[in-house]
This record gives structure tokens, sequence and C-alpha cells, in this order.
């Protein structure tokens, strides 16, 4: 089998976590809502637990942590569940960038259709956003900020700290998905200005299904988020249903993991990352975005006169690389976050991504890959 190198789309699930679940889906399999018996309470302490384990991440309380079904999700609360609050007190205007995982991009365009007015931020040539370009674009009337921490198609971080500090006098919410973020630029997910952040259990070797939306309190008080649906009185009564105790748990151990073995995961990164970097630099491959923003476990490049698709048909048995965003690669379009970086149409169509974790196989067979190319070249 090939080398899975595809973990920007979802990442294997570590041991301990799968062991986690298995538990509480066939020993502690109580509801967390039943306060009549142990198996309620077991499943209770359970779920505290795991928000325990995501707080101590981002310095966040129990109660400012809403599980959902994923990033997904937790986007689509943190947006259209400020709906209600602008319209009531004449806040209107949105920023985000040009390069948001369609699951930020979207729900923001339900809200252009409706009144509200829409500034998209674009990304020079490094993949990341002007910070500048941002406060140019801040109003008194701006309801939300929405910028993301790490791209999910170039690796690059963008400047959240930069945004955080811009934006303290204002009265803006900051939402950041963080969805690749979370459990890897752990320092920078801190910062309490960010009001509203997203994240998801399969991209930090956790289950997929589970994912949570933080909503820091300000003064005392949390985000004004309305609920997108209804039917219990769950997670404080922003999204309703039953706990999936299990997924919540398997995500409370694989953010308790990612803060233990931060250093050591980073380090074996490093050692995949020089390789893939070798790869490229062989193939005489252009790397799109800035090399010195990358977060260290995905680049994205293009090879001259090399189609994606080729590349990935030529070396399918070897590697399982990707050429976008999971979401969206049944659409077969190019890439609408290389083509904010460039107009150049054949490095649009060419761009790889390439991503891996510590549980990547290390033994990845460059000089074969390199020979195989270079018959495509």
């Amino acid at each position: 089998m090939s080398i899975y190198l595809d973990c920007n789309a979802t990442t294997p699930i570590e041991p301990e976590v799968v062991e986690k679940i298995n538990n509480y889906l066939t020993k502690d399999f109580g509801n967390e809502g039943s306060h009549t018996h142990e198996f309620g309470s077991i499943a209770k302490k359970a779920v505290q637990e795991a928000r325990d384990n995501i707080g101590s991440l981002i310095d966040a309380s129990r109660n400012e942590i809403i599980f959902t079904s994923g990033a997904t999700e937790s986007n689509n609360i943190a947006i259209l569940g400020l709906k209600d609050f602008g319209e009531k007190n004449n806040k209107k205007h949105i920023i985000t960038t040009s390069i948001e995982h369609k699951a930020v991009l979207e729900p923001i365009e339900e809200l252009k259709k409706i009144g509200f007015d829409v500034d998209i931020l674009n990304v020079d040539k490094s993949g990341r956003i002007n910070p500048k370009d941002l406060k140019d674009k801040l109003k008194k009337d701006t309801l939300l900020v929405s910028v993301m921490s790490v791209n999910n198609e170039t690796g690059l971080i963008q400047p959240i700290k930069e945004i955080c500090d811009l934006i303290k006098d204002n009265e803006c919410f900051f939402h950041v998905d963080a969805a690749q973020g979370f459990g890897k630029d752990i320092e920078t997910l801190k910062n309490k200005r960010i009001d509203l952040m997203s994240i998801s259990g399969h991209k930090i070797y956790g289950p997929k299904g589970i994912g949570a939306l933080i909503t820091r309190l300000r003064n005392f008080n949390k985000p004004p988020l309305k609920p997108l649906f209804f039917g219990g009185g769950q997670e404080a009564k922003l999204r309703p249903g039953t706990l999936p105790v299990h997924l919540i748990v398997g995500l409370g151990i694989a953010a308790k993991i990612a803060r233990k073995d931060h250093k050591k995961r980073s380090d074996k990164n490093k050692k995949i990352f020089d390789q893939i970097m070798k790869l490229m630099k062989d193939l005489k491959g252009e790397l799109n975005g800035d090399e010195k923003y990358l977060l260290g476990n995905c680049i994205n490049f293009s090879i001259p006169n090399v189609d994606a698709e080729a590349f990935m048909l030529t070396t399918k048995d070897l590697i399982s690389v990707s050429n976008g965003s999971a979401c969206t690669s049944s659409t077969y379009e190019p890439s609408h976050v290389i083509k904010s970086m460039t107009n150049d149409d054949n490095r649009i169509r060419g761009a790889i991504r390439v991503s891996w974790c510590h549980l990547t196989n290390d033994k990845i067979p460059i000089n074969e890959l390199i020979e195989r190319l270079k018959n495509i070249i």
C-alpha cells in the first residue's frame, strides 16, 4: 500500500483514542443527560474531562466549549448565529479572506444575500493576508472578522496574533477556523481576543463526526449566538441533541495527547518536511507560498508543465497525495486558494498538496518518485 500523505484531509487515529472510544461504545455507554443512575454519571464525568482536555490546549474554560459534529457545523453556527445580533444592532459588516474553507465562505455568502456587507481580503504570493488591509476595512459597524489559523491547502499560518492586536479596540467578533491549527499552533490559539474558534476531531488524530465551537467570554458575556436548529437544551441550548459521548471522549483524549507530545510530533514532522522539500527541489518544483510561514506538516507545490492529475496517477502506488481540499475535490475545479495566490494557470492546475504527521511512515521513496516523475516532466 502507498504511504499516506494526505493528513490535512484527515489524520490517522491515535491507538489510545481508539481504545477509549471503544470503551464508551461497549461498556460505559450511558447518556450524558441521564441523571438518575451511574451510567449517566460516568458519561457526564467523561464529557467534562474532555472539555477540560480541550480547554487546556487553548486556555478556555468548560462552559466556553460547545460540542458539534465538526468544524463545518462550528463555522456555520459562529457565522449564521450572529445574524440576529447584527441586524438588531445595525452591525452588518463582515471581513474575511479569499482563502477560507468553503464552510466559512458559503455561510458568509448567505448573509450577503440578505443585505450584509462583505469585504473579502486577498492574499499575496506568500499566501497570507496583510494585516494592514484588514485594518483599512474595519468599521464601527463591523460585526465579524473571520480568518483561518492555518490554510488547509497550503499549510501556511495566517497572522492571527497581529489581527488580535489590530482589532483590540474594535467591538467586532473575531472567528478563527482552527481546524488545521488546533493542537499544532498551540500558543497562538490561546489569545483571548479570539471570540469564536472552530475545531475538528479528525484533524488531530481523533474521530470523524465530532468537533467543537469555542465561545470565549468577553466581559463575562458569551458571543450572542442564536441556534440554527432546535429540540433540546444541550450545549447551552446552542446545539441540541444527544451528545455522542464516545466521540467527545475521543476528541478530548486526542487534545490531551496533542499537548503532551507536541515537541515530539514537531521533531518527526521536520524529518519528513526535509524529505518532501528535497523531492520538490530535485524536480525543480515551485513552492506555493512562503516557506517561513509554513506550519511544518504540509506543503503545496507545482512542477512546471506537470498537471496535478498526471502527478497523482504516476505516483499513486507509492504515495497518496491530493490536489486540494478533500471537501471540494469531487468538483474538479481549480483551487480557489491557489488562484488567490497566482494567476499562472499552469501553476494552479499543477498544484499538489502533500501533508503528513507523526504517524506517517517516514521511509518515503524519494529517489523512486524522482525517477518516475522525471518521465512526465
